[in-house]
C-alpha cells in the first residue's frame, strides 16, 4: 500500500465489500436477522448495526472532529460502549437497519471523497489518515460479514479487496502486542501471503499461507489452527495467537474446530 493512495478507490472497494454484504442480508426474513452469529451474544442484526453506527461515527471523524472527539472522551471509559449500542436497536426491523447501513455507507463516501485527502481523521485509538480510515472500514465490513455467512454456513469467493485485510492486519502487529499488555518486539516480521507481501526482504520472522486464512485471523474469525499458515521465528508464531487488526481491546476469537463442521 506504498506510494500514493487514491481516495476514490478506496471508496469503489468499500462500497463494493458493502454491496455483498447487502447481497447475503437483503433477502433474510425477521427471524435470519435474529439469528445467532458466532460472536457471542451478537445477532445478524447487531452486527449490522455496528456496521452503520461506526460508518456515520466516520463520517462525523471527517466532517466534524472536534464533535467526534467529544463523543469520544464520553464513551472511553464505557468498557460496554460497543454493546449497549447493539442492545439499543435491538427492536428495530431487519428492513430498518438495512437502509441505516446503505445511507451510512453513503454518507461516509460522500464525506471522505470532499475531504482532504491528507487530513488526519481522529478515532478511538490514535488518529489516522484518511485512507486508513476507509481501509479500517472495509476491513470491519468484511470481518463482520464473515461472522454473517459464517451464521448461515456460507462461503465466499476471496476477492482482490482482501489486500486491504491484510495490509492492516500486518500493519496492526504493534498493537496486538499493545492491546494484550506485551512489549511489541523489535524483530519486524514479514508476511507471505497469496499475492501479497509486506516486511522486509530479510526478516527472520514470517507468515507464510493463503490470504483468506491470514484475514480470517487477523479479524480473529479463525484460530490459527484451523488454516494452512505457517511461521518461521519465535516473535511470528506469537503474533498469530493475539493478532488483531482493530482497535480496542482483545475479542474472544475463535476456538480450535469452531468451524470444522460447517467447512
Amino acid at each position: 500500500m506504498g506510494g500514493s493512495v487514491n481516495i476514490n478507490e478506496l471508496c469503489d472497494d468499500f462500497l463494493a465489500e458493502r454491496s455483498d454484504l447487502i447481497a447475503v442480508v437483503e433477502p433474510l426474513d425477521e427471524l435470519g436477522w435474529r439469528a445467532a452469529t458466532p460472536a457471542p451474544g451478537w445477532s445478524v442484526l447487531d452486527q449490522v448495526v455496528h456496521l452503520a453506527w461506526f460508518d456515520d461515527a466516520a463520517r462525523q471523524a471527517i466532517v466534524d472532529p472536534d464533535a467526534f472527539r467529544s463523543h469520544r472522551a464520553d464513551v472511553m471509559g464505557d468498557v460496554e460502549f460497543v454493546d449497549r449500542i447493539a442492545a439499543a436497536n435491538r427492536d428495530r426491523s431487519g428492513t430498518d437497519i438495512l437502509a441505516w447501513l446503505r445511507r451510512a455507507a453513503d454518507g461516509l463516501v460522500s464525506a471522505a471523497q470532499a475531504a482532504d485527502p491528507s487530513i488526519r481523521v481522529p478515532w478511538y485509538g490514535p488518529d489516522m489518515s484518511l485512507a486508513s480510515m476507509l481501509t479500517a472500514r472495509i476491513m470491519e465490513t468484511w470481518a463482520h460479514g464473515q461472522d454473517i455467512v459464517d451464521t448461515f454456513g456460507l462461503s465466499r469467493t476471496p476477492t482482490p479487496r482482501l489486500r486491504h485485510v491484510v495490509f492492516l492486519g500486518w500493519k496492526a502487529l504493534a498493537n496486538s502486542f499493545r492491546a494484550h499488555g506485551r512489549p511489541v518486539p523489535e524483530e519486524p516480521v514479514r508476511v507471505e501471503v497469496g499475492e501479497w507481501t509486506f516486511g522486509p526482504d530479510d526478516a527472520s520472522n514470517v507468515v507464510r499461507g493463503p490470504a483468506l486464512d491470514f484475514c480470517l485471523v487477523v479479524t480473529q474469525r479463525r484460530h490459527p489452527a484451523d488454516t494452512e499458515l505457517v511461521c518461521e521465528g519465535t516473535v511470528a508464531a506469537e503474533w498469530l495467537t493475539i493478532a488483531q487488526a482493530f482497535a480496542g481491546p482483545p475479542g474472544a476469537g475463535r476456538q480450535p474446530g469452531q468451524f470444522a463442521e460447517r467447512t
